[in-house]
């Protein structure tokens, strides 16, 4: 019995201790059989070269009234289902809205002469939209937009007499043909009128120029008319800028420029203008999220900013671009191409036509920086020489009388002048007078058109200049700040191309006869995506060319491509597209031909040109 008990307490020990008492270890186990391998995935698709430049093609071109061009096309419209282009023709009076049609474009039949450019035509106008049918049209028509969404166009039309209000005329165009629908009345000279993205709102650029004697100055205005249910409402919202009449300081100190005949006796009387009739609101653009409108303040180099939840405005000074970090030519006298950088010389952005993108979310501003002078003739008239000089002296004490070429004219008032005839230089700009009085004017920067209304310290004594426009284009951001300027690429492309027509003119075949002025002078500018990038074109008015640029992110710009119609045989009559005025591009998408195009309406050749874009 206490043997039984030992050997069952040995037996517990050993199961509890599990060490002194362990058999041998098993043996292993088979292995298991291996699994059978999974399919191979698909190979990826090849990824695509990214684009590295553009093939521009000329597809169409129509000329609208051949026998008197100049006017004939300006402001260009596209509209997407019936792929028609509308075109302002100011050629004939009163305007009319001439109607390309696109579809069943043959590029085949545009021929080429010995210089290579195309002067024949394979579009004419179908539908011609007689707009003093639809209201007393005594102004001119001066821009156009088209709405995809209600199927609406509409046509700003000045009332032709300083200080009385101009209005848009809307059409409905979802026809066969143009409906007149009605006129709402808007402000002073409605120069630029554009629909938001998606269809709700129409701003209207009121520039309000004054008479040309100045003794009439309207304020600039900005008018908003809502689209409701698919028409136009019968009033618009006016925007004044009279809230701003007391910041001009403020403004100017931004890099705002103002200039009138404030003080000066005009007619007998000492004129006085406000802010808000300095003002000139020249060109729209729209933010993609339709949430704000961006307008270009020309003259006055300046931007305007409205928000269009309430309407609310904002006003800011463009500032000025350092002249003496690039290189432009200053002279028409220099027989040829001669950049060069300038200390304390600057140029005043003010920009034409300008357009908006977004990118990461945040609205973008960009505009084509053809500056513009002030030049109010108050008589200009073929007379017995001197005639009219007392009467110009008598009425307009200040201004300039000129007798030229058997013509009289008597210049109310400009803020325009060639450097080499200001006086009263300060020492800071010994190295600018020296220009002038070493080359007498003609070789130097002395030929160069400043203007007299900046540039003074406190004694009268011009210490800095200040050329109109930039020749460039600018990106800015949403707050007014630079984002990129393509600094002197326009000069130094078209001199590379140009050669000895660098810096002609638009309606002559002379070289370097722009250069005391604006240069190239960038006007026209348009955007547009093509894959996944997005390019701006911008129109240079006086050489005829076109630039295209890679902005699709607006700190990594990148210069892609240059091309134009025109003839530049010197002593040549002119040939090809003149002027681009206004632009608009097609997306791949809504084109007649499948590809993207660009369609420019060229103010002196009357042409609407209409160029193929494609990446390569």
């Amino acid at each position: 019995m206490k043997q039984t008990k030992s050997l069952i307490m040995v037996a517990l020990i050993a199961a509890l201790t599990g060490c002194e008492f362990d058999g041998n270890d098993g043996e292993n186990g088979a292995n298991g059989a291996n699994g059978t391998n999974g399919i191979d995935g698909i190979n990826g698709e090849a990824g695509k070269d990214a684009p590295t430049s553009l093939t521009s093609t000329l597809v169409a071109r129509g000329v609208l009234n051949a026998n008197s061009p100049e006017g004939a096309a300006e402001i260009v419209a596209f509209q997407k289902s019936t792929k028609w282009i509308y075109a302002i023709n100011s050629s004939v009076s009163p305007a009319v809205v001439e109607i390309l049609d696109t579809n069943g474009l043959d590029p085949e039949t545009l021929i080429k002469d010995a210089e290579g450019v195309v002067t024949n035509t394979n579009l004419t106008s179908a539908i011609t939209i007689d707009l003093s049918a639809t209201a007393s049209l005594t102004g001119d028509a001066n821009s156009i937009a088209v709405d995809d969404v209600n199927e609406l166009l509409a046509v700003a039309v000045a009332s032709g007499t300083p200080g009385v209000n101009g209005h848009i005329a809307f059409f409905d165009i979802s026809g066969a043909a143009p409906a007149f629908i009605k006129n709402v009345e808007v402000g002073d000279l409605p120069d630029n009128v554009a629909f938001t993205h998606d269809g709700a709102k129409v701003i209207v650029a009121n520039e309000g120029e004054p008479s040309s004697d100045y003794t009439i100055d309207p304020e600039g205005s900005i008018s908003i008319i809502n689209i409701l249910d698919g028409a136009p409402a019968d009033v618009a919202t006016m925007i004044s800028l009279a809230g701003f009449n007391d910041q001009q300081e403020t403004l100017e100190a931004q890099g705002a420029k103002f200039s009138n005949p404030t003080g000066q006796t005009i007619k007998g009387e000492v004129r006085t203008y406000t802010v808000a009739q300095d003002l000139e609101p020249e060109y729209v653009a729209v933010s993609e999220d339709n949430s704000t409108a961006f307008v270009s303040l020309q003259e006055n180099n300046a931007l305007a900013i409205v928000d269009l939840s309430d309407n609310s405005v904002q006003v800011i000074g463009l500032g000025f671009k350092d002249w003496s970090q690039y290189k432009l030519d200053v002279s028409d006298k220099d027989d040829g191409i001669n950049l060069k950088s300038y200390d304390n010389l600057y140029g005043m952005y003010q920009p034409d036509t300008i357009a908006s993108f977004s990118w990461q979310g945040a609205n973008f501003i960009v505009t084509a920086n053809e500056g513009d002078g002030r030049e109010y003739i108050a008589f200009e008239r073929d007379a017995t020489e001197d005639e009219g000089k007392n009467e110009c002296e008598t009425d307009f004490p200040g201004g300039i009388y000129e007798w030229e070429d058997g013509e009289e004219v008597c210049i109310a008032y400009t803020d325009e002048s060639r450097v080499k005839d200001l006086e009263d230089f300060a020492p800071v700009t010994a190295e600018l007078d020296a220009y002038v009085s070493e080359q007498g004017g003609k070789n130097g920067l002395g030929r160069l058109l400043v203007t007299n209304a900046l540039g003074k310290n406190a004694d009268g004594e011009y210490e800095k200049l200040y050329a109109y426009g930039a020749r460039s284009f600018t990106i800015w951001d949403q707050n007014g700040l630079v984002v990129f300027d393509s600094g002197d690429d326009i000069a130094r492309i078209t001199a590379s191309i140009h050669g000895s027509s660098f810096n002609n003119d638009e309606d002559e075949n002379t070289g370097d006869t722009r250069s005391d002025a604006k240069g190239a002078e960038p006007e026209a500018l348009t955007l547009g995506k093509i894959g996944e990038q997005t390019y701006a074109f911008i129109g240079l008015e006086r050489m005829g060319g076109i630039l295209a640029y890679d902005i699709s992110n607006p700190y990594n710009v990148k210069f892609v491509d240059y091309f134009y119609n025109r003839g530049l045989m010197e002593g040549a009559d002119i040939t090809g597209d003149l002027a681009p005025e206004g632009m608009k591009f097609v997306a791949a998408s809504d084109s007649p031909t499948g590809e993207a195009l660009l369609i420019v309406g060229n103010e002196i050749s009357g042409s609407v040109a209409v160029w193929q874009i494609e990446q390569k």
